[in-house]
């Protein structure tokens, strides 16, 4: 009898969880309208945009993920690029979104809450299968590594439209302070399919686990002959090629090492282990400023952490803690205030759903030093 009451009250917990998530889904918080930024000297007027819509080629093409549970920071990271580029009219935003279960009504309620915020918005919003990766995923570290929509931007050559050559990926925890149009025209040379800012000194052999660095057919074997030694870098900022992913297969190169680490287990983190077994050598390096990363601290305190030495251009709460949480809660760090000029959200309004936390701890401190940059 006790084994059935426990069994029950698990059923009914998983129950009021699903309820839970399916309210939140159905109330997104309220944002207030941003302002309207225009085109500056030299960008094209809206009269001359031309007719091709997505596939003009003065677009500058911005692809995130956007979900119920991290639209505070989305909304606050859209109204930082507009502010700082010089032809805010010219970026065009891809938001890849969880497809709903009820018919897609997630990605239109999303629709909806972006729309009323940026009126002037040039978007698409393209609904994502979690079954296209579900069957991919092994347990990580930390819950919210196992979400499917982390595994969006392995999909976005084949979700964006072929007319599109290229998109600056961005997570949803940044903050811009330049130009995005910046970064937008990074250089990749013909052997180049990415690029991001590296950073050669963190140890990329603690991204792996020592079963992988000790079988012969992996290890150092998977790095050798690369155009220069493996670093890593942050999979949160890239410049992406768009056709030159399609041409060489990378989704599927990815994937099968996502089918590797469920027969071995070759790393404990969630989506950037795959992208550093393929392109860690690879990488296009971007200069720094466009990655201050770490400032959502570690995954196991969520510590403040300090911007780096040198220029800024985008800001990046990667890392345990969100600057909206901690502001929330109170306890903010001291870059906490500079997010806080972005954000759009209206606490207490009609519809308001509590900003909720951002997932769970690590389940073990080994993480903290993985997640130390």
């Amino acid at each position: 009898m006790a084994g059935a009451a426990v069994r029950a009250a698990a059923a009914a917990v998983i129950f009021l969880a699903a309820v839970s998530v399916a309210a939140g889904a159905a109330a997104l918080p309220r944002f207030a309208e941003a302002p309207e930024y225009r085109n500056g000297e030299g960008c094209p007027s809206p009269a001359a945009r031309s007719a091709e819509g997505v596939c003009d080629a003065g677009l500058v093409h911005i692809a995130m993920t956007l979900d119920a549970h991290y639209l505070r920071g989305s909304m606050a990271a859209v109204y930082s690029l507009l502010k700082h580029a010089s032809c805010p009219e010219s970026i065009f935003f891809h938001f890849l979104a969880a497809e709903g279960g009820g018919g897609g009504t997630e990605p239109e309620l999303l629709r909806r809450a972006v729309a009323a915020s940026f009126p002037s918005l040039r978007f698409e919003i393209y609904p994502f299968r979690a079954a296209a990766v579900a069957g991919l995923i092994s347990a990580s570290v930390r819950a919210a590594l196992e979400a499917p929509l982390n595994y969006a931007r392995n999909h976005l050559a084949e979700l964006l439209p072929r007319c599109v050559p290229r998109a600056i990926y961005l997570d949803s925890d940044v903050l811009a302070a330049d130009d995005v149009r910046r970064l937008w025209e990074t250089r990749l040379p013909a052997a180049a399919v990415v690029a991001a800012p590296e950073y050669c000194h963190a140890n990329i052999s603690r991204y792996f686990t020592p079963a992988f660095w000790a079988d012969p057919g992996l290890g150092a074997r998977v790095f050798a002959g690369r155009r220069r030694p493996p670093c890593y870098f942050n999979t949160g900022v890239m410049v992406i090629d768009l056709r030159r992913w399609r041409a060489g297969g990378y989704r599927r190169r990815i994937e099968r090492w996502m089918e590797i680490q469920k027969e071995k287990r070759i790393y404990e983190l969630g989506s950037l282990p795959p992208f550093l077994l393929v392109f860690a050598g690879e990488v296009e390096a971007v200069d720094h400023r466009w990655n201050q990363h770490g400032l959502g601290g570690d995954n196991v305190h969520g510590s403040c952490r300090p911007l780096h030495a040198g220029p800024v251009s985008l800001m990046h709460w990667s890392g345990k803690g969100k600057p909206w949480d901690r502001l929330d809660a109170g306890r903010p760090c001291p870059l906490d205030h500079t997010w806080k000029s972005y954000d759009l959200y209206i606490p207490g309004g009609d519809g308001d759903a509590a900003s909720p936390a951002s997932g769970p701890a690590l389940s073990s401190a080994l993480s903290a030093s993985i997640f130390s940059w």
